[in-house]
C-alpha cells in the first residue's frame, strides 16, 4: 500500500506559500515532483495516499482545491477563514474538519490558537493552516520513522495528526495548572494587588483553552457516531482514545477554573472580614471618644455658674470621669465579645 510523507518546500523571497506534496511509490521511494495538475488523478488510484499541506494559502492555492479535488465553496471559504468554530462536516466522498493547534508562550504567558482546517477523503489528506504547525511536523517525523504504525489508509494518518495536536494540549494545561497553584498560594501568603488581575487573566486563558478543546470533543463524538464511509470502523477506537484525551483535559480545566474561583471567593471573604474587623475596632474606638467628647464638650461651655467651676480638683475629676466611663465601655465591649 502506497504511505504519504510531507515534502518542505522552502518559501521563495516573495514569502509564497508552500505547499507540500509527497506519494511514496510501491518500491518505497518518495516522489516529491508532482505536479499540482496531476492530483486530479492521483486521488484516482487508491493504491497511493495524498497529502497536500497549505500553509497561508493564496488564490491559486484555493483554485487547486476547488480544480483538482473539487471541494465544495463553502467548505473552502471555511478552510480559509480564521476563527471559525471546530466542527466536522459531511461532503459527497469526504469529511471537512476544523481543529485547532495551542500554543503557550512563556513570556508573555498567553495561550494562542492556530485553525487546522481538514478535508479528509479516502486515499487523500488536505491540511490548511497560516503559520507553521509543530504537530504537523511531529507527526511527519513520527510517520517516517515508525512508518508500519501508521497503517495503511487515512484515517490512521488523521489519527496520529489529531493525536498529535491533542497530546499538545497537556504541557499547555501543565503551565496553566502551575500558575493557578502559585497563585493561590500568593493569595494568602504573601498578598499582592497584581495576584488579582493574574486569576482574571488566567480564568480567560482557561476558558479560552476550554471552549476550543469542549469543541472539539464534540467533533470527535460525531466522528466516532457516524457512520463513516471513508475509513474502516475499526478506527473508531483509535478515535475514542482521542475523545478520551478530551474528555480528560476538559474536566482539568472545570476543576481548576473553580479552584481559582474558589481561591477568589475565599479571599475576598477573608478580606470582608478583616475590613469587619477594622471598622469595628474603629466604631469601638469612636464610641469611647464620643463618651470623653461629651464630657469636655459640658466642661467646655462657657457660663458663668457652673458646677465644679472654681473647684480646684475640677480638672483631675474630669479626667478620670473621662478614663471611668472609657474603662467601662472597654468592660462592656470585651464581655460582649466585641473585643
Amino acid at each position: 500500500m502506497a504511505r504519504l510523507i510531507r515534502n518542505t518546500r522552502q518559501r521563495t523571497a516573495s514569502r509564497a506559500p508552500a505547499c507540500h506534496l509527497v506519494v511514496c511509490q510501491h518500491d518505497g521511494r518518495f516522489d516529491s515532483t508532482i505536479e499540482a495538475a496531476a492530483i486530479s488523478d492521483l486521488i484516482q488510484r487508491k493504491d497511493q495516499i495524498v497529502w497536500v499541506d497549505l500553509q497561508n494559502p493564496r488564490a491559486d492555492d484555493l483554485s487547486l482545491l476547488s480544480e483538482e479535488f473539487g471541494f465544495h465553496p463553502l467548505a473552502i471559504e471555511d478552510a480559509t477563514h480564521p476563527h471559525e468554530r471546530p466542527k466536522i462536516d459531511s461532503y459527497n466522498g469526504y469529511y471537512f474538519l476544523i481543529f485547532y493547534a495551542l500554543r503557550y508562550d512563556e513570556t508573555h504567558k498567553r495561550v494562542s490558537s492556530q485553525q487546522v482546517s481538514l478535508f479528509i477523503g479516502s486515499n487523500y489528506l488536505v491540511c490548511i493552516h497560516q503559520e507553521p504547525i509543530a504537530a504537523i511536523d511531529e507527526t511527519i517525523r513520527r510517520w517516517q520513522r515508525y512508518e508500519r504504525d501508521f497503517g495503511e489508509d487515512v484515517a490512521e494518518l488523521l489519527y496520529h495528526l489529531l493525536d498529535t495536536i491533542v497530546d499538545e494540549y497537556f504541557p499547555i494545561l501543565d503551565a496553566l495548572i502551575e500558575r493557578v497553584e502559585e497563585i493561590e498560594s500568593r493569595l494568602f501568603d504573601h498578598f499582592r494587588p497584581e495576584a488579582l488581575q493574574e486569576i482574571f487573566a488566567l480564568k480567560r486563558e482557561l476558558l479560552l483553552m476550554r471552549k476550543v478543546v469542549a469543541s472539539e470533543r464534540d467533533v470527535l463524538n460525531v466522528l466516532i457516531r457516524r457512520e463513516a464511509p471513508i475509513y474502516p470502523r475499526d478506527m473508531v477506537a483509535y478515535f475514542q482514545d482521542v475523545y478520551d484525551h478530551l474528555i480528560r483535559i476538559t474536566d482539568s480545566i472545570d476543576t481548576y477554573r473553580d479552584l481559582l474561583s474558589s481561591a477568589l471567593d475565599a479571599f475576598l471573604s477573608l478580606q470582608s472580614n478583616q475590613l469587619n474587623e477594622v471598622v469595628k475596632i474603629l466604631t469601638i474606638a469612636s464610641i469611647i471618644l464620643m463618651s470623653a467628647a461629651l464630657i469636655a464638650g459640658v466642661y467646655g461651655m462657657n457660663f458663668d455658674i457652673m458646677p465644679e467651676l472654681r473647684w480646684p480638683w475640677g480638672y483631675p475629676f474630669a479626667l478620670g470621669l473621662m478614663a471611668a466611663i472609657s474603662l467601662l465601655l472597654i468592660a462592656i465591649f470585651k464581655r460582649r465579645g466585641w473585643l
